[in-house]
């Protein structure tokens, strides 16, 4: 694996969960690194004077990226404070809450397509210009399986704004790869050990789910973050357009 000391690193939801690791293993590759965060302040802090024992720089900033005006003065701020942005790891996304089709109702579908969905955009198109100043750059999108194959009961608008996170990641990467912007996505399956499976998944639901995971196992946030850190890096410059599954063989496309 490549390393990516000297590069500058944006990650949002870098708070706590996948993000937290990614953060973690982006900085023990060298990257400079700025952490968005909602509510995870602590998480941030943690990261942040952690940076001085990887030797890098690194800073938490706080925004609701469901709000496009945020969204805009936050990216404002990470590339003044890192003077540009080589990597992109767009974290972001929730399940918000299990419902299934007879309980969906507006609020519902646009509070959740607002997380997973809408928020990557208003950060995707904010950054591009100072990727593609950065001649080399790269944007990791934070898909699903449940964006491959549709989800638990319950999941259904979370599984359509995952697989509308697959669909930006092909287009996206057509259109910013003559520019020097190379555009992927990771699609986790279960993930343990993180606020979003705590949440939402009981015991039951993990134990069956990992009877059927080939390698025997669930995934770790740092099996994510490995990953991420090898689409960041400046080695991997023919790969764009692409996902990688990371599921332990339980569904792979």
């Amino acid at each position: 694996m490549g390393s990516l000391k000297g590069k500058r690193a944006f990650i949002t939801g870098g708070g706590q969960g996948i993000g937290y690791s990614i953060v973690e293993e982006l900085m023990r590759q060298g990257a400079d690194v700025a952490i968005h965060y909602f509510s995870s302040k602590d998480g941030a802090e943690k990261l942040t004077a952690a940076s001085k024992s990887f030797g890098v720089r690194a800073k938490g900033f706080q925004a609701d990226l469901t709000k496009e005006s945020e969204a805009k003065r936050l990216v404002g701020e990470v590339a003044a404070f890192l003077n540009g942005i080589d990597i992109l790891v767009n974290n972001t996304g929730d399940l918000v809450g299990r419902k299934t089709i007879a309980d969906i109702d507006a609020a519902y579908i646009a509070k959740i397509m607002d997380i997973n969905v809408n928020s990557m955009v208003y950060v995707t198109r904010e950054a591009s210009p100072h990727l593609i100043k950065a001649n080399g750059a790269s944007i990791i999108n934070l898909a699903s399986l449940a964006g491959r194959k549709g989800g638990h009961p319950g999941s259904l608008i979370y599984s359509t704004a995952k697989g509308a996170v697959l669909t930006f990641t092909r287009a996206l990467s057509n259109e910013l790869a003559p520019k020097g912007v190379r555009v992927n996505a990771v699609a986790p399956g279960l993930i343990l050990g993180t606020h979003f499976h705590n949440t939402h998944t009981t015991k039951e639901s993990a134990d069956a789910t990992i009877a059927g995971i080939p390698v025997g196992r669930a995934g770790t946030p740092e099996d994510v973050a490995r990953t991420v850190a090898f689409l960041a890096s400046e080695y991997d410059g023919f790969i764009t357009g692409a996902t990688i599954d990371i599921n332990g063989g339980v569904y792979s496309a």
